[in-house]
């Protein structure tokens, strides 16, 4: 193997694996993906579909500690916890408050800002590469408020917004209904962001990204991680069949699943949790949709796919063992059938998945402290497919060992 060229095994095959890999093959490194199920077959196959890169504002803010409760005792609401998960969430529900206190709040804004800056460069320069310009919409995104009141409350958002330099649009009467023709008269505002961008369907976009990612050498290995080794040749990793798989470097992007695999090898407590999303696909001609809706006082979207229209989100903090609770996903259709009249919802196909999440909004990148070989990759909630070409090059960077493309001391391992 030629000077510089690393073997690189990386865990998990879904969009920030996938990536990562795309990033790390381009420079000529030899990489193997190892994933249980496949390629996209989890959590990245069944997203909102949008590439976010305007959302830089956190989930832990000052405004959240007085909403939360009221959405807490809604079951069915933007945000809960089952019962039973809380005693296990108490700590990453300590850091998430802690991260919500004004310094760090201002901290991780700051943070997010340059990550999607970054990410908005990485993925449509990937994408261009992929030659798959084509899979990417370029329609904005179309968020709504039902009174003047939460349309005020959202104002300080967008200011922030303003001062990255995103552009959007406040809109109302005609020039909303000329955006999305056949909404509900509840709803008096918007806001239009022409930046915003959505894939055409989630799985297939990752599987095209592979696909580039193979013709440059890439390989994928179907198989279960079930734990880290280290020996003095350099790290590996051990799989349920016994064997092991050695290697230069290993990347850990197994999202929500990460936790478990580096426990076992670190006295670093990694707060990483599970918020539980779910939709509900509905088949085409379900509603002559122009774009994304954002209802962001309901905490979930509605996305036009080539497969069909999607309606999902919400937050449902519970863990990666416990059964879905699919009775969201009707709640949310339930809604959408009443903020688009017309809308067709029968035949649907409902799906949950598990985003990893941090208490502060911002994903895990750095080295395992114990073992510099291992890099870690992981935490980026709800915006895994927004921020994968940035974790991509922020990996590649680590390991060719130069100057990271933007400052990660936020994101570091050992940050809590």
């Amino acid at each position: 193997m030629s000077q510089g060229r690393k073997r690189i095994v990386i865990v998990g095959a879904g969009i920030v694996g996938i990536a990562t890999a795309a990033l790390l093959v381009e420079q000529g490194h030899a990489v193997t993906v190892i994933d249980r199920t496949g390629v996209a077959a989890e959590t990245s196959k069944g997203n909102a579909a949008a590439l976010a890169f305007s959302d830089i504002m956190p989930l832990a803010s000052p405004k959240i500690l007085f909403k939360a409760p009221k959405w807490l005792l809604d079951p069915l609401g933007p945000l809960s916890i089952r019962p039973s998960y809380l005693p296990s969430l108490t700590p990453w529900l300590w850091q998430f408050w802690k991260a919500s206190l004004p310094g760090r709040y201002e901290a991780s804004i700051a943070t997010q800002t340059s990550l999607m800056r970054l990410a908005e460069a990485e993925m449509m320069a990937l994408v261009d590469r992929a030659g798959i310009a084509g899979m990417v919409r370029h329609d904005g995104s179309l968020e709504l408020y039902e009174s003047d009141a939460e349309f005020n409350a959202a104002r300080n958002g967008w200011q922030r917004r303003e001062k990255a330099g995103i552009a959007f649009e406040h809109v109302r009467g005609s020039r909303m209904d000329e955006l999305q023709p056949g909404l509900s008269p509840r709803f008096v505002a918007g806001t239009f962001v022409p930046g915003w961008k959505t894939v055409s369907e989630p799985q297939s976009f990752a599987l095209a990204l592979w696909q580039h990612a193979e013709r440059h050498g890439a390989m994928f290995d179907k198989a279960e991680v079930r734990s880290l080794e280290r020996y003095e040749e350099g790290p590996s990793v051990r799989l349920a069949d016994g064997t092991r798989r050695e290697a230069d470097r290993v990347v850990i992007c197994a999202g929500a699943w990460s936790k478990r695999l580096i426990d076992p090898h670190t006295r670093l407590r990694i707060p990483l949790d599970t918020e539980r999303g779910y939709n509900t696909t509905l088949p085409p001609g379900a509603f002559d949709l122009k774009r994304q809706l954002i209802f962001g006082n309901h905490g979930f979207v509605i996305t036009p796919l080539e497969t069909g229209l999607r309606v999902g989100g919400a937050v449902e903090l519970g863990g990666l063992d416990l059964p879905p609770n699919y009775a969201r996903s009707k709640s949310m259709l339930d809604k959408a059938a009443t903020f688009l009249p017309g809308l067709k919802t029968s035949d649907g196909v409902e799906w949950m998945g598990f985003r990893p999440s941090m208490p502060d909004s911002l994903p895990v990148i750095g080295a395992l402290p114990e073992d510099p070989s291992v890099l870690l990759a992981f935490g980026n909630g709800h915006l895994g497919l927004t921020q994968s070409a940035a974790m991509g090059r922020l990996i590649a960077d680590l390991v060719a060992g130069t100057k990271p493309s933007i400052d990660i001391a936020a994101c570091r391992p050992d940050r809590f």
